[in-house]
């Protein structure tokens, strides 16, 4: 019933600009030569009706574009964020206002007048919408020159600042933003950390983030398939049993293809930290002025301090990668190269703890069994320690 009462009214506008266009070739005389067949009212009926009948022919194909433009219209929207669109409104307004005082200008042009001045109307609301969204700041900015408006963002700082506990203390409603990343998702230990209440804020959670979750859940290969569905147990685990604040982000930048691009630039965006262990997205992050908070950098700062000349009782697991070592693993992961340690191999000894690396990867530390044979040694040699690290 809609559609047809639309397909009737387009077939009113198209009768209408048919009675237009032959009233303006009458005004330039282009049908000069059909005066003498017919009368100017026939000319108005036939040009009425042959340009109705275009329109009721293409009413279906102009309501099935609209209907395309505006689904496409309204899955954009609702990517973009309240302070862009509301930039955006205001620069096309402005736009439209600046057009409105050209248009009478163009208005007296014979013919093509008023085309002009709608395409000059499209053209400046187009770009003032554009210089809106891009200059938002500045716009919004302006609005505080307005006494209403700068009342009511006082009032909104007011709420903001002001509001206290019963306990004392103040309530901040500012989110404080972390933005994960998908190997810290699937990694894990996010739910731990957060769990202890060392993360404050909000937790965001791009939708392409989520989206290569997804398609890593529904993967082929067995192994990232399990890594997939992990990550999103990860994040149902966060939003479910611990009162952290999870948000779902759905800006999206389209002109980059790379997730990791995108979260760089997402971060740039909200100035918010990045959370992840990805060791490249942290340098290139850092490169660009996005903090970063590394799980990796977390968890190393977090092992215990071992000093040379410390003593320590470990276990050798299995053979290093040079003749006679030995190597033992610390419970939070840490590799210990024992020198000579190849024949203590699955016994428990006492080591003396000769020099500490520190590496990207890690720590990893050198020692050497404390026995009367071994005391007559001065420490590792230099070697040892470059082959058992390559």
């Amino acid at each position: 019933m809609i559609r047809n009462l639309i397909r009737g009214i387009i077939t009113l506008l198209f009768g209408a600009i048919g009675f237009y266009v032959d009233y303006l070739l009458l005004r330039l005389d282009v049908l000069q030569s059909f005066r003498w067949s017919f009368s100017p009212v026939w000319t108005y009926v036939t040009m009425i009706l042959l340009f109705a009948s275009l329109g009721f022919l293409v009413a279906p194909m102009i309501i099935r574009s609209v209907l395309k433009l505006m689904r496409w219209m309204d899955s954009r929207l609702t990517k973009v964020p309240t302070h862009d669109l509301m930039g955006g409104t205001i620069g096309g307004i402005i736009g439209l206002i600046i057009s409105s005082l050209f248009s009478n200008s163009f208005i007296i042009i014979p013919f093509f007048g008023p085309l002009l001045a709608v395409l000059l109307s499209l053209f400046l609301g187009y770009l003032g919408f554009t210089i809106g969204m891009k200059r938002k700041e500045d716009v919004l900015g302006f609005l505080n020159f307005i006494p209403k408006f700068r009342d009511r963002g006082d009032k909104q700082k007011e709420s903001k600042v002001g509001q206290v506990s019963e306990n004392g203390e103040s309530k901040e409603q500012h989110p404080n933003y972390k933005i994960l990343d998908t190997s810290v998702i699937i990694d894990g230990r996010i739910a731990d950390i957060v769990k202890t209440g060392f993360i404050e804020g909000t937790l965001l959670i791009p939708s392409f983030v989520l989206e290569e979750l997804r398609h890593i859940a529904d993967s082929s290969d067995l192994l990232k398939r399990n890594r997939g569905r992990r990550g999103l147990d990860i994040l149902n685990q966060i939003s479910k049993e611990t009162a952290i604040n999870v948000h779902i982000h759905e800006q999206d930048f389209e002109d980059i293809n790379e997730v990791d691009s995108k979260l760089v630039r997402l971060g740039q965006v909200l100035d918010s930290p990045l959370l992840t262990n990805d060791y490249n997205l942290n340098k290139v992050a850092e490169l660009q002025g996005v903090k970063v908070l590394n799980i990796n950098e977390l968890a190393n700062s977090l092992k215990p301090i071992v000093l040379p000349g410390e003593e320590m009782l470990v276990q050798v697991m299995k053979e290093g990668k040079e003749p006679g070592q030995g190597v033992a693993y610390l419970d939070d992961g840490t590799m210990i190269v024992v020198d000579t340690g190849r024949r203590y191999m699955g016994q428990n000894i006492t080591v003396l703890v000769t020099s500490v690396l520190q590496t990207a990867a890690g720590r990893m530390i050198f020692a050497k069994p404390k026995s009367s044979l071994e005391k007559k040694s001065m420490g590792l040699r230099p070697t040892d320690e470059v082959n058992a690290i390559g």
